[in-house]
């Protein structure tokens, strides 16, 4: 029990951390299209990419693939900049046939992200109990990762949705009707000007990860000490104060 609270631990804090900004980008670029109304289609998303990264987590654990952890983090955020772009390219009211290609986004992306995770969960993991730590690891990546989409459900609510709801019942010539009159975006609008910021944080993310770019500061560092955890992302290592002789 206490090895499951553990790693449910670590794949939470995984998600919820400022090192993992780039993993929240990717989801909030997923899930921006939608509201509250769309969630079935949001669960096919997250399901999408929830099937990617475990494959690629579980592969990872068993020995079957091997990616430096210079070019995964590389990588990652060009898949959040290729998202950004597709929604920006997006036509407002278009309805693709079949499936949107932002599922295969999902999908494929996941593979992708999934190597990421599993460079941290295989710098603490042994082959004892395997398939029990990398459940509790991926459940608590899901939770992370639900919450996170809760958040931008919520947020795409209050800004583009509710000042609309607000605005058709109360028609009237007061201050606080003009102010929210002013204020109102549309969802396109949001969309657009959400994914172009993430768009520029991306492409900046991918200009300093870049493996051939001499940095002292391109490997994760994760390890667990007394029980606790420390995920320092992409972060400066120093070297260990000598001890004295004596």
């Amino acid at each position: 029990m206490n090895d499951f609270k553990l790693y449910f631990g670590l794949g939470t804090e995984h998600i919820l951390t400022w090192e993992a900004l780039d993993h929240i980008l990717f989801v909030t670029a997923l899930c921006l299209r939608y509201g509250w109304k769309d969630w079935k289609k949001v669960a096919v998303l997250v399901t999408a990419f929830t099937i990617g990264h475990s494959i690629t987590l579980a592969l990872s654990a068993l020995s079957y693939i091997n990616v430096p952890t210079k070019w995964i983090e590389f990588f990652i955020p060009i898949t959040i900049a290729i998202t950004a772009i597709n929604n920006i390219l997006q036509k407002q009211g278009e309805q693709p046939k079949g499936l949107p290609v932002i599922y295969f986004f999902a999908l494929f992306f996941g593979l992708i992200h999934g190597l990421a995770y599993a460079s941290s969960f295989l710098d603490l993991e042994g082959k004892q109990d395997l398939v029990a730590h990398l459940l509790a690891f991926n459940l608590g990546i899901e939770l992370a990762q639900l919450l996170v989409v809760v958040g931008i459900l919520a947020l795409s609510f209050l800004i583009v949705e509710l000042p609309g709801i607000v605005w058709k019942e109360n028609k009237d010539n007061s201050g606080l009707m003009k102010m929210i009159r002013l204020l109102m975006i549309s969802r396109q609008g949001w969309i657009r000007v959400v994914s172009l910021i993430i768009l520029a944080v991306s492409l900046n993310m991918a200009f300093q990860r870049f493996p051939h770019k001499k940095t002292n500061n391109d490997e994760k560092t994760v390890f667990v000490d007394s029980g606790h955890y420390w995920h320092l992302g992409v972060a400066h290592c120093t070297k260990p104060a000598e001890q004295p002789r004596l």
